[in-house]
């Protein structure tokens, strides 16, 4: 069989259970797509409404048995609630590597799936592993050059991926005279997609030994206690970097936190959250905040952290870092303060009222 051209042998392999999937998704009507490595129902599902699941909806499904297809799989997942997506990982030849992930509507449905099906006997002798999925969303690229700003990196890396969110530049930790950028996507599986082009692909990334990686933990808990602020390259030469810095208070009688809500109630989304901790004090006033927004309807929470400066009686320090933080967010979906509704149609369409 190995003297066969590579489709017809991949073909021979497994071929009962591929006639059988072949099958089930003609009578189902179910429609699987296959990219890079991956097969995908849904995301969204044809009877879907309304905005993508949160987090935390997304299981990890291990120790597949490779002849296994969705034809099993996902009538045996749909049994504990509405599957929103489910992806199998692929091989060349045909069979699945072994795992795949299932993303359902709610929370709920995804520990009751943890509860039925860890540890689950699909066959005699083999148990799989479900779990809740880490769903990474950030991604780091070490080595980048000095000279390359957050807006070249950002348009370069809008055309060759999906979803993405933010992107913040960095002192490399290990690298001199280099940068790191920190990348956000809007889903795992977005991240997951944009780590495999910017890997593999032929995407040329300013810089010698680029690496691209999933975000660690420590690398992110090390950028947040070393980085005051996004690194700018040589802008930043010559200047003191542990002087925290403040982003400027708006002007007027309509405040970040204003705009900010207006925001929230053009698009039909929830109002906005807030969660803040002040981490750090220093002698001369400033403290330092790290902090979470929550707007209902978005994909995803924005956190980061943020100096102010508490001189004294009047606005109290977690008023001041809130409105510090609604002027960060703003920045972060890229609003102007005197402009807001001119970028109504730059939204996903799932963040508008019609899609919600």
């Amino acid at each position: 069989q190995h003297h066969l051209p590579p489709q017809m042998w991949s073909n021979t392999i497994n071929q009962a259970n591929k006639m059988a999937l072949v099958a089930w998704a003609k009578e189902t009507g179910v429609e699987l797509v296959q990219i890079n490595g991956q097969r995908r129902y849904g995301g969204p599902p044809p009877d879907w409404v309304g905005a993508p699941p949160p987090a935390g909806t997304e299981v990890f499904i291990g120790k597949l048995p490779q002849d296994v297809y969705e034809n099993v799989l996902i009538p045996l997942f749909q049994r504990v609630g509405k599957l929103y997506e489910f992806r199998l990982m692929m091989t060349f030849s045909g069979l699945n590597r072994g795992f795949a992930y299932a993303k359902y509507s709610t929370r709920r449905s995804a520990r009751d799936a943890i509860a039925a099906f860890n540890n689950f006997r699909l066959r005699e002798g083999c148990a799989i592993v479900v779990c809740k999925s880490t769903e990474k969303c950030e991604l780091s690229v070490d080595g980048l050059g000095a000279a390359v700003s957050r807006k070249e990196l950002e348009a370069a890396l809008r055309r060759v991926t999906d979803g993405i969110l933010s992107v913040t530049l960095h002192a490399s930790p290990g690298q001199r005279r280099a940068q790191l950028a920190v990348l956000k996507y809007c889903s795992h599986q977005a991240a997951a997609m944009a780590k495999k082009a910017l890997t593999e692909g032929n995407t040329r990334l300013s810089g010698a030994g680029v690496k691209v990686d999933w975000l660690n933990p420590d690398l992110k808990q090390t950028l947040q206690a070393s980085e005051e602020r996004p690194y700018q390259g040589g802008a930043h030469r010559g200047r003191c970097q542990g002087v925290p810095k403040t982003a400027p208070a708006p002007t007027g009688p309509c405040s970040a936190l204003d705009h900010l809500n207006a925001l929230c109630q053009q698009h039909c989304l929830g109002p906005p959250l807030f969660l803040t901790r002040c981490v750090q004090v220093r002698p001369s006033g400033w403290l330092r905040f790290w902090w979470r927004v929550v707007i209902p309807g978005c994909p995803l929470p924005f956190s980061g952290f943020s100096w102010i400066q508490h001189e004294g009686p009047g606005q109290s320090g977690q008023e001041k870092a809130k409105a510090a933080v609604a002027l960060q967010v703003l920045r972060m979906l890229g609003e102007s303060l005197h402009g807001i509704s001119a970028n109504l149609l730059s939204f996903p369409k799932s963040w508008r009222c019609g899609a919600l």
